[in-house]
């Protein structure tokens, strides 16, 4: 298994963090992928295949730590391109919800 669970929505409230700019104070740190539950089912093949797929966003995937889980917000792409090159871990900006 690539992820720990697969969700269809955020459980989290609302953080207002929106824009890159909004999550770029917050340092990336490595997270294993089996630790994420994604809160997305769906993804674009063309977005995963695409060679700049990471050009116009954020480098790093934005994860919600709530309650003692890890909720991968954005970057679904990054996580899956990693675990087809059989990466086990992405570096990830960590939002620590109270």
């Amino acid at each position: 298994m690539i992820f720990k669970a697969v969700g269809e929505s955020k459980p989290y409230p609302d953080h207002g963090l929106v824009s890159t700019r909004d999550w770029a104070h917050l340092p990336p740190r490595q997270l294993r992928l089996d630790q994420l539950t994604t809160v997305r089912t769906q993804l674009d093949l063309r977005v995963l295949l695409a060679e700049d797929s990471t050009f116009y966003g954020d480098l790093f995937a934005h994860v919600v730590a709530w309650r003692g889980e890890l909720y991968l917000e954005d970057g679904l792409q990054r996580a899956l391109r990693s675990a087809l090159q059989q990466r086990t871990t992405i570096h990830a900006r960590v939002l620590e919800l109270g």
